[in-house]
């Protein structure tokens, strides 16, 4: 089986991230996506609590599309990455991250242990990321380029951009006031 590990913040979860997901099942670049909020991210303020966020998320999980709410604290990617090699020892095990990410990849603590997995490389801003790595596949889906800083305090991009569940959540626990 082909396993997909989306880790981030998902502040909040917008109709970018889950299309990106559906679009790599549907192409066969995975056959499930484990997405994994962080706990909190060395560079992002602003976050707000993980149950928040996990709960935004499990409007989306399906039998393909699982939201991890244990390994929300690890510090480093690589240590996510480990996690599920030890649990899925025999499957195919591959980080999804945006081009964005892949311009101070090799800065991340033990990117090279990353890449030994693998990395699904999701097209963004136009980023040329060809032969940047080895053991990554440019996944051929067309960009979302929406960032949820953009979705967070703008109401306009909130109707566009969100799902009427998560909008209805964020109102309801006023969240990004």
């Amino acid at each position: 089986m082909k396993i997909g590990i989306f880790v981030g913040t998902f502040n909040p979860v917008h109709k970018g991230h889950i299309y990106l997901v559906r679009e790599l099942i549907k192409n066969a670049y995975c056959d499930k996506v484990f997405i994994v909020p962080t706990g909190a991210y060395w560079d992002k303020q602003d976050i707000v609590p993980l149950k928040h966020r996990i709960n935004m998320l499990k409007f989306y999980e399906t039998e393909e599309i699982i939201i991890d709410t244990v390994n929300n604290q690890q510090e480093y990617t690589y240590q996510i990455m480990d996690i599920y090699h030890q649990k899925y020892p025999q499957d195919i095990i591959k980080l999804i991250i945006g081009a964005d990410n892949l311009k101070r990849f090799n800065e991340w603590k033990n990117y090279q242990k990353i890449l030994d997995y693998g990395v699904i490389v999701i097209s963004r801003d136009k980023i040329n990321c060809q032969n940047m790595f080895k053991n990554v596949d440019i996944a051929a889906i067309s960009e979302y380029n929406i960032s949820s800083t953009e979705v967070r305090h703008d109401k306009e991009k909130q109707k566009k951009y969100l799902d009427k569940k998560v909008l209805k959540y964020i109102k309801d626990n006023s969240l990004y006031d």
